[in-house]
């Protein structure tokens, strides 16, 4: 009994001991434990908190990255329309260049044609034709070309172009001015000294054509015509570089009577010409409408004796008819009223009246500036009492001389 009353005293103090050993270690573990929940509590807290401010700022930033998207989405649509566009621009960069090739090809086919002087004298003449289609002249009506004369000293003459003016006057125009050494000089690779002895030589080959206009005298061949001719320049460039090459070609070719255009000049000559068409029509037709106002006026002096007669002859109908009417009344109807008393009438006998309206007399100064004012203003009195005895007096009076 002892041995197992000691060891179980043993254990008892073992497990004292034991007790007394562990548990300041339970209670630091504790109190560790303890601490680390404090601190993962204020963890959670604090992920918690970011976890809101996360959420704001995502929602704050949502319509900024759905406006990034649609942006990029942007992006992409312009990138890949640039591409299309810069391919589109390659292929029209390569007609233009194809073009352009060809273009030169053509000028210089053209140029070279065009050193003919048969051929740049018809290159003028269909220049000339435009401007004046352009100006709005008809060919046959306002202008004709190539026309057939003879000046003055017995020489036949035939200009490109005759632009007929209102009152019977012509503008004589010429387009067959030089230009093979402009065109010469136009060619590339030309040496600048060469190029210069050829528009030197341009305006030199003017001049020799100005002076054979003057020459030829082709306004003495037109009746009503100024004294000058027009010479067609058929561009602006080849009249500027002659002009520039010699400064003063264009004034030894007016005291020449000759007057250098070019098509822009001769346009605006022209319209003003279509203008002065306009202006002759208008008055034309204003000069008819003042003839036709005027044999109006006169006509409605004859319209006006007319109805002043029809007036006239109505006034005679009415006196006529209130003195039978009177004559009725004075000497006939006392008759019929005394048989009708003696009772020889079956029934009354019917009341006439006069008529008291007279015709309107013409007023209106328009219609009777041709008629005397006592006849103009006819007056007719056909007052209801004297219309009677007046008008029975003057028809027993007639009826006596009839």
């Amino acid at each position: 009994m002892l041995p197992v009353l000691t060891f179980a005293l043993g254990l008892l103090l073992g497990a004292a001991v034991l007790w007394l050993v562990l548990r300041p270690r339970q209670e630091l573990r504790l109190a560790s434990a303890d601490t680390e929940r404090q601190l993962l509590r204020e963890r959670v807290v604090d992920l918690e908190t970011a976890l809101g401010e996360d959420q704001q700022t995502a929602q704050a930033l949502a319509p900024l990255s759905s406006t990034l998207a649609r942006v990029e989405r942007q992006v992409e649509a312009l990138e890949r329309d640039r591409s299309r566009q810069y391919g589109a621009l390659g292929a029209q960069l390569r007609t233009v260049a194809e073009t352009t090739g060809a273009l030169h090809q053509q000028t210089a086919v053209l140029s070279g044609a065009l050193k003919s002087s048969n051929t740049s004298g018809a290159w003028g003449e269909m220049q000339l034709r435009r401007v004046l289609e352009h100006a709005g002249l008809l060919p046959k009506c306002d202008f004709d070309e190539q026309v057939r004369s003879t000046s003055r000293h017995g020489k036949q003459i035939r200009p490109d172009a005759v632009v007929h003016l209102p009152g019977g006057k012509v503008l004589v125009i010429d387009s067959k001015a030089p230009i093979q050494h402009f065109l010469a000089a136009q060619v590339e690779d030309t040496p600048d000294a060469e190029r210069d002895r050829l528009l030197r030589a341009h305006s030199a080959a003017l001049t020799g054509h100005v002076e054979a206009l003057s020459a030829k005298d082709y306004w003495s061949g037109f009746d009503s015509t100024p004294e000058a001719v027009l010479c067609f320049v058929p561009s602006e460039a080849i009249l500027a570089t002659a002009v520039r090459t010699d400064p003063d070609l264009l004034d030894r070719a007016m005291a020449k009577r000759v007057l250098l255009v070019s098509p822009a000049t001769l346009l605006s000559a022209l319209q003003t010409t279509a203008l002065v068409w306009r202006q002759d029509a208008l008055e034309r037709n204003a000069q008819e409408l003042l003839t036709i106002g005027r044999e109006l006026y006169e006509r409605l002096g004859t319209l006006g004796k007319h109805t002043h007669r029809v007036g006239e002859t109505l006034r005679r109908s009415v006196e006529a008819y209130n003195a039978m009417v009177g004559t009725l009344e004075a000497r006939v109807l006392v008759s019929a009223r005394r048989m009708e008393d003696l009772g020889l009438a079956s029934e009354a006998v019917p009341q006439v009246q006069p008529v008291e309206q007279a015709p309107r007399p013409l007023t209106a100064a328009e219609l009777i500036d041709a008629l005397d004012d006592d006849v103009a203003r006819p007056q007719l009195d056909l007052g209801p009492a004297g219309g009677g005895s007046d008008g029975g007096s003057e028809g027993a009076s007639r009826e006596r001389a009839g």
